[in-house]
């Protein structure tokens, strides 16, 4: 008897057992009637950028009414961007949230998180929001080569390298206008600039630029942080500056420049030239001359003083 008992236990419970698992599968097969479109990962509430708020999208497969809140990372309510909102089946919405709470106060820098409320049940997704509200630091910001002068022309730069506090991309400004926005985010890498600015070259002369960085939240490194570099911008140098040569006579000059090829003119004489040496006859009579040296359609002189024979 007692061994019938026991068969009439275990069947039952191998039954009961198939049965839950029946169940269990059905609901697994069974569609969420609610579903992610969408949201926001990291975004900062106080830059002035297109990442200044997050959104939330979602899609009903049926007809209701939904409230969606955002939990801080301990679960608790910051605030809510759709409360009992009709949806109708299969529409796409986006509910915006600007990273403050109800009361319009500003949350702190960290992990956030959608909840959807749909028929009495609250879906918790897992879907991080992080608020970031700290700029990236410069750490530093040098010239490659340090070499005082930049010789501009056709496909040359002059490159910066830069250090920051966190993946960032680089940013150049000009006069506190931004010239230059790097592709790339890193935390070490360099950035080129070839002396334009708005498509056009700017003449020879001294400029400072200023390296500052925007990171992936848009945060941007406020102007009294960002390193200066220096850069003596030039398209041609004659060295020697001053040349005193007899009438007549033949002379050189050595002319840095990045161009394929340059210009000159002496007097009444000019031709063109290849190189950096370049080979040249005094005038023949006496007196103060300059020697004018074009390239990349910028121009640089020399003295050349022209002595008695």
């Amino acid at each position: 008897m007692q061994r019938v008992l026991s068969t009439v236990t275990l069947l039952g419970l191998l039954v009961a057992t198939a049965a839950a698992f029946a169940i269990t599968e059905h609901l697994k097969l069974e569609k969420s009637p609610i579903s992610v479109t969408g949201i926001s990962g990291l975004f900062s509430p106080v830059c002035d950028c297109l990442t200044k708020s997050a959104a939330v999208g979602i899609r009903l497969r049926h007809t209701g009414h939904v409230t969606v809140t955002i939990v801080n990372a301990d679960g608790n309510e910051v605030a809510t961007i759709a409360p009992n909102v009709l949806m109708q089946a299969h529409e796409d919405r986006a509910f915006p949230w600007d990273g403050r709470t109800d009361g319009g106060a500003l949350v702190p820098d960290g992990v956030y998180y959608p909840w959807v409320q749909l028929q009495r049940r609250t879906y918790r997704f897992i879907n991080k929001i992080t608020v970031d509200t700290v700029p990236p630091k410069v750490t530093s910001a040098v010239r490659v080569k340090r070499t005082p002068t930049f010789f501009a022309g056709r496909g040359r730069s002059v490159a910066i390298r830069y250090t920051f506090s966190e993946k960032a991309h680089a940013v150049v400004y000009f006069r506190g206008r931004q010239i230059i926005l790097g592709h790339k985010t890193a935390l070490t890498s360099k950035i080129k600039w070839s002396g334009r600015v708005d498509q056009r070259s700017l003449p020879a002369g001294r400029y400072v630029l200023s390296v500052g960085a925007v990171d992936l939240a848009g945060n941007e490194t406020p102007a009294h942080e960002r390193k200066d570099v220096t850069v003596v911008l030039r398209y041609a140098e004659i060295t020697p500056g001053r040349t005193a040569v007899r009438a007549g006579r033949r002379f050189k000059v050595h002319v840095e420049t990045a161009a394929r090829r340059y210009t000159w003119r002496l007097g009444h004489k000019h031709g063109g030239r290849r190189g950096q040496t370049l080979p040249l006859r005094a005038p023949s009579t006496p007196g103060t001359y300059r020697l004018v040296v074009t390239a990349e359609g910028h121009t640089t002189t020399a003295v050349v003083r022209v002595r008695p024979k």
